[in-house]
Formats: C-alpha cells, sequence, structure tokens
C-alpha cells in the first residue's frame, strides 16, 4: 500500500517495467553490502527509488488529488471508490478460486453481482450494506498462499513498496485488470489516471500520519508493507530471507476519501504501505 500510488497505463507498460527493475536490480544486487539487510538486500537502490517516488508526488500527484479533492464532492469521490474497487472485485473473484476458497469465492462473485446490477455498476457499495464481506486477492497473494517465498524487499518505481514475487506478479494482475480491456487507449489511459489520483486522494491521512510518527520513513513503511502482506496471504511464508526474530509491529490507519482537502498543504507525504 502506497500514497504514490498511480497504475501503468497498460499490461505492456508493466512488462516493461518489470524487465527494467529486473535489469536493475541485477547491477544494483551486485553491490549489496556484506552486512545487508536478508529482507532488503537492495536497499541503497530501494531509497534512491523511494525518493524519486516522494519527489514525483510532491511535484505532480499530490497537488493533483489535492485538487480533485477540491473539485469533486465526497458524493462523486465515493462514486468513484466504489466504481473501481467493483472492477478490482472481479480479479479478487479468480484468484480466490485459484486459492481453492469457497465461501470467498462465493461471497465475492455475489459482491460483483450485487454492486453491478443494484449498484448501478458499482457506483454504489450495495453488497456491503448486505453483509457481503470483501476479500481482495491479487496473483501475488495467490503465489504466496500456494508456498511462493516473497524473494527481497522492491521498491518499484512510481508504484512503491512491493517484493520480488508481487513484481513478476504485475502482469498477471494487468491482464486480469478489466481497466485493460477497454479498446479505447486514451479511454484507458483516462480511467488508469483518475484510478491512481482516486488511490492517493484517499491516503492524506496515512500520509500525515507518517510525517508525525515514524522516524525513518523508509524502514516503517518497508516493515509495514511486508507485515501487511503476510497478514493478507493469511499463512505463514517459509521464506528464507525472512528473519527469526519477531518484528515490531506497524498498524497504520486505513486509507479513506476526506471529505475535504487535507489541512497540510505544505507537507510532503510519505509513501505510505
Amino acid at each position: 500500500m502506497s500514497t504514490f500510488a498511480v497504475n501503468t497505463a497498460s499490461p505492456s507498460a508493466r512488462w516493461l517495467l518489470a524487465l527494467l527493475l529486473g535489469s536493475l536490480l541485477l547491477i544494483e544486487g551486485c553491490a549489496s553490502a556484506p552486512g545487508a539487510n536478508p529482507r532488503d538486500p537492495w536497499e541503497p537502490f530501494n531509497r534512491r527509488v523511494a525518493s524519486f517516488n516522494e519527489d514525483l508526488d510532491d511535484a505532480v500527484v499530490r497537488p493533483v488529488a489535492t485538487a480533485y479533492q477540491h473539485v469533486l464532492p465526497q458524493m462523486v469521490r465515493t462514486g468513484v471508490t466504489n466504481f473501481f474497487g467493483n472492477i478490482s472485485d472481479v480479479w479478487s473473484v479468480v484468484n480466490n478460486v485459484l486459492q481453492l476458497k469457497p465461501r470467498e469465492s462465493a461471497e465475492m462473485l455475489a459482491r460483483v453481482g450485487v454492486n453491478t446490477v443494484f449498484g448501478i455498476a458499482g457506483l454504489m457499495d450495495v453488497a456491503t450494506d448486505m453483509n457481503l464481506e470483501r476479500h481482495s486477492e491479487d496473483f501475488g497473494q495467490t503465489l504466496g498462499y500456494w508456498g511462493v517465498s516473497t524473494g527481497p524487499y522492491v521498491v518499484l518505481p512510481v508504484l512503491g513498496p512491493s517484493t520480488l514475487r508481487d513484481t513478476l506478479a504485475l502482469p498477471v494482475d494487468a491482464k486480469g485488470n478489466l481497466i485493460n480491456t477497454v479498446d479505447d487507449t486514451p479511454a484507458r489511459v483516462g480511467l488508469h489516471v483518475l484510478r491512481g489520483v482516486d488511490i492517493r486522494s484517499g491516503l492524506f491521512g496515512a500520509g500525515n500520519f507518517l510525517d508525525n510518527a515514524a522516524l525513518d520513513k523508509y524502514t516503517f513503511i518497508r516493515d509495514a508493507y511486508l507485515q501487511r502482506r503476510r497478514g493478507q496471504i493469511g499463512r505463514p511464508e517459509t521464506d528464507p530471507a525472512t528473519p527469526a526474530e519477531p518484528e515490531e509491529r506497524y498498524d497504520l490507519p486505513e486509507p479513506t476519501a476526506p471529505a475535504a482537502a487535507p489541512a497540510d498543504n505544505g507537507a510532503s507525504p510519505a509513501k505510505a504501505p
């Protein structure tokens, strides 16, 4: 989960990003210090990418997200969030099936059906009012469920915190994203941009929390992200890169779309996991 959450515009762009990242990591990996964190052997590289993401967020994404909150009323922003949530639920159905979770698969299928039909293409979240629980899953979680280890921690350009496993799963997730089935290129790109801005606008609270609480934002975000992903998979992972000693827990506030623009117009948000 990142405060700088912007989706690439197409599956081909995601493939290119994964290829570029892999090449960079091969170069950087050779320079890893002997005493490097086993979960984060590419920390110097990751810190540079995180700094780039924060600069880009300060210059472009945060101002656009702030304007988005000023221009659109809360009801409209909620509808946008619900619409994209319903699209994501379709891919979650597939991944719940791949993880052999019949109850979760049935609930997610029911969510999609109810919200699509009675929620006007997902603009209203009728399913939640009917106590149909959301079980969000992506292909990275599916790989983890079947025992694929996380691999090293990675910070992706633009996309933010990830792991090697989740990075390799990105092209599959892109194929499962219904937005990428839109034939009209400007419309498809516009939907990706709108989704990214909507996600970013809902993360001001988490960014403010990190600004006020974290001494080293990079370490805080990394540990919180890895902890959250383990919790999402729902079963212990036997990853040799994961240290055996217990880790400090980090509980960030859930991102929500505020009713008004954030008050800290001068602050630079961090990347929330």
